[in-house]
């Protein structure tokens, strides 16, 4: 089954493929700069599906393995590849705010910004959790576990992420020992009870009209989800105002805008300051601007 979805004319599929971690993350999986396979819960009764999706220049082309488009809610999958692909997100501010800025500009140039997400904010909200505190190994570690012992399988055999209600009926000794997600496994198993049980709907969150302070406040609420946490899964919701700064953020920025030295985090702030709203994506950009140009185009500037 194939299909092709129409993309803005401000929209670069390799930029925000590679826009940060995600694409690394099951149960994603990408090859090169043009294609991401994904396993979605699309199929007949909400089974899972396995969805190729590949960049053009206009266009996002969709393959799906099924036998039959019956089985297939196609709508669905649509519905999804705009969210993980922020297909219908407005960045023409984001843009004019990073106009005249040398260090940031790149990316209205390559049409740049926006941020891959999973297809759910549960999703995103989880694998945020396995970022915090360890490397980017043991993130890709817990995630895939997480994948392969609690996801149902496609006809291929290949896993969706799990619902709230599969890590719900997991125990915090097995999160411990066999997703190996150390002091996170009692958060692991309170966040999936919330969810399953109704008290907590974190897909509200996308639609929700509190301020990104006030909002914020409501994500900390999840146990595990500091300050950084909180920032960078704004972000995946829309909301850019705020830095996200971490020890590998802020060394990004000593390097670049501080001559390697140490400065406080009121400094950094203030440099990005004038971008308003938009501050958070600005810093992001600039932070990965090597990614994709290396540092060379930064020594010509």
């Amino acid at each position: 089954m194939k299909f092709t979805i129409k993309t803005p004319e401000n929209f670069s599929f390799e930029h925000t493929l590679l826009s940060h971690g995600w694409y690394d993350l099951a149960p994603f999986g990408r090859s090169g700069s043009t294609e991401l396979a994904m396993v979605l819960r699309r199929g007949k009764a909400g089974k899972p599906i396995e969805v190729n999706v590949r960049g053009t220049v206009k266009a996002i082309k969709v393959t799906i393995d099924a036998d039959n488009a019956d089985n297939v809610d196609r709508e669905g999958v649509i519905r999804d590849i705009r969210h993980i692909l922020r297909l219908d997100e407005e960045f023409e501010g984001f843009y004019e705010a990073i106009e005249e800025c040398s260090a940031v500009g790149w990316a209205a140039e390559v049409k740049a910004g926006r941020l891959l997400r999973g297809p759910n904010v549960f999703e995103d909200l989880v694998k945020t959790l396995c970022t915090t505190n360890c490397s980017w190994a043991l993130t890709r570690i817990m995630v895939k576990n997480l994948v392969d012992e609690l996801g149902d399988a496609t006809a291929n055999g290949n896993k969706a992420f799990p619902t709230a209600q599969a890590m719900a009926s997991a125990g915090e000794t097995f999160y411990r020992e066999i997703i190996r997600s150390g002091y996170r496994a009692p958060f692991f198993v309170e966040l999936a009870e919330r969810v399953s049980s109704g008290e907590l709907d974190p897909e509200k969150w996308l639609e929700s009209e509190l301020s990104t302070p006030d909002l914020k406040k409501e994500i900390k609420k999840v146990k595990g989800i500091g300050d950084y946490a909180a920032d960078n899964l704004l972000k995946l919701l829309g909301r850019y105002d705020c830095l996200a700064l971490d020890s590998w953020v802020r060394g990004g920025y000593y390097k670049k805008h501080n001559k390697g030295r140490k400065c406080t985090d009121k400094k950094i702030e203030r440099h990005y300051r004038n971008f308003g709203e938009w501050r958070g994506l600005a810093i992001w950009c600039d932070m990965t601007e090597d990614w994709f140009f290396g540092e060379g185009r930064r020594n010509d500037k």
